[in-house]
């Protein structure tokens, strides 16, 4: 269904989620860590399906472009974008431990960076703000706190 959505949503942009653009976002999507190219490369060719890293990565240029995934610099990985269907600035929350990824979309923090940069005289691309740190399950488990859920 999810997937349908995003076919959708690309196509009211004016957009054409092919197959292997399909695939990818599946690949991306069926991930709970940051999941990097070559790592969908070598799933794609698991199931037969040869595809060079040119074409990989121009699956998930169109993905970011459409606003289905993002880049996570500091892991070269890609992880979904949690509210696909509005443009927004994103800032994550990576585990150091897990490699787990939360998505924020806080437009005091956005507002924030684009008020410095305006003050600085600096144009804003695309403002990406990552955080490392631990999740609380990592801190728990180190921690030997058990939650219940």
């Amino acid at each position: 269904q999810a997937l349908d959505q995003a076919e959708a949503l690309s196509a009211g942009r004016g957009a054409r989620l092919t197959p292997l653009r399909r695939r990818v976002l599946e690949l991306v999507w069926g991930e709970h860590k940051p999941v990097g190219a070559y790592d969908i490369l070598e799933h794609l060719s698991s199931r037969g399906r040869r595809a060079a890293p040119v074409a990989v990565y121009r699956a998930l240029a169109f993905l970011m472009a459409q606003g289905l995934v993002h880049r996570i610099a500091s892991r070269n990985a890609y992880v979904g974008c949690g509210q696909p269907q509005t443009r927004h600035a994103a800032q994550f929350l990576i585990c150091d431990t897990c490699d787990a990824v939360a998505e924020l979309s806080d437009r005091r923090i956005e507002h924030a960076i684009m008020e410095g940069a305006e003050r600085t005289g600096f144009t804003v691309g695309r403002p990406v703000v990552e955080v490392q740190g631990i999740c609380p399950a990592c801190r728990d488990k180190a921690s030997g706190v058990t939650r219940g859920h």
